[in-house]
């Protein structure tokens, strides 16, 4: 049996379990018993579906399309109704990274357009420092000053400077998602433009040899920041490559069910937006030494790494539970 005829021979109870779910998650007393024995019945079936297509279509999309409805039946099912603040912390432990690991090459692939506009940028300005001009916003260029950084470290309101940073950059990463209704081109010029941006710069700074204090203002709250920008777009151009090819289903389907998707990875980066905030709002611009603030980049850095391989390892532990 092929994707296509099991997808055909079983799709209508799929769309039925749904519908149940979804009556279900609105109370427990929202369908009768009758439909409660139904309920268990094509639970069971859509388990049994999931193991086949885990089996012979493992990287399929109907597979991913499973694994979310066998999850929502069985929480449903057999668990009780678990607090709020149970339900963040599964999310930003387990079920993020699980959405993460899952849509990793849109991750990637957001990382790369970033880098191909801030490596363009960069040789442009550094094969003639006037390209600066035409490159950058004129505010931007006019202002950026590479004698005077640091001149001013630890007499600006960092309280206000965080907040503002920080609704900023997630006005940015909100873009960068909502850009994958139009295809995702939005989300590739937003990613290609900041790349220019900071490609631009770096040569700037390059010039004047003030690369290493350049980069110690950067990568601070940069390694946070750009890894929640880089999610983000993902889960634009995860929605705009589905509108693209949208295989079985159709566009109008596929948006629905991405869109969820992309919504889950665009809520996951806020936290990492918060703390990108609060870093450049306090520690960036803080009277220490270039030193201190590379150290600061390197925890960052071993913290995103410790915060995925752990939540690797939470949903390894939770899909084994769930499979005995």
């Amino acid at each position: 049996m092929d994707v296509k005829q099991f997808i055909r021979q079983h799709r209508e109870d799929w769309k039925q379990l749904e519908e149940l779910v979804a009556d279900l998650s609105k109370g427990r007393n929202a369908i009768s018993g009758e439909n409660i024995m139904k309920y268990h019945r094509l639970y069971q079936k859509a388990a049994q579906n999931l193991s086949y297509s885990q089996t012979y279509f493992q990287h399929d999309e109907v597979t991913q399309f499973l694994n979310g409805l066998v999850s929502k039946a069985h929480n449903l099912l057999y668990k009780d109704q678990v607090s709020s603040v149970k339900q963040i912390r599964y999310f930003f432990s387990t079920k993020f990274i699980g959405l993460l690991v899952e849509q990793w090459k849109f991750v990637i692939t957001a990382m790369i357009l970033f880098a191909i506009g801030g490596f363009g940028s960069f040789l442009a300005v550094m094969n003639d420092p006037l390209h600066i001009y035409s490159i950058l916003p004129a505010n931007i260029a006019q202002g950026v000053d590479p004698q005077r950084l640091g001149s001013n470290d630890g007499a600006v309101d960092s309280s206000l400077m965080s907040a503002s940073i920080m609704t900023n950059n997630i006005q940015v990463a909100m873009l960068a998602f909502a850009g994958g209704i139009t295809f995702g081109i939005l989300t590739v010029y937003l990613l290609i433009y900041n790349g220019i941006i900071v490609g631009a710069l770096a040569a700037l700074f390059w010039h004047h040899d003030k690369s290493y204090d350049f980069w110690a203002y950067i990568v601070p709250h940069g390694m946070i920041e750009l890894t929640a920008i880089f999610i983000a777009g993902g889960a634009g151009l995860l929605m705009g490559f589905k509108l693209f090819v949208p295989g079985l289903y159709s566009r109008g389907y596929q948006l629905k069910q991405q869109a969820k998707r992309s919504v889950q990875l665009l809520l996951g980066t806020i936290p990492l937006f918060v703390l990108a905030g609060i870093i450049e709002g306090f520690i960036t611009p803080a009277a220490i030494s270039l030193e201190a603030k590379y150290a600061v980049a390197f925890l960052t850095v071993i913290g995103l790494i410790l915060y995925i391989m752990i939540g690797k390892l939470k949903l390894a532990k939770t899909i084994t539970s769930s499979d005995s």
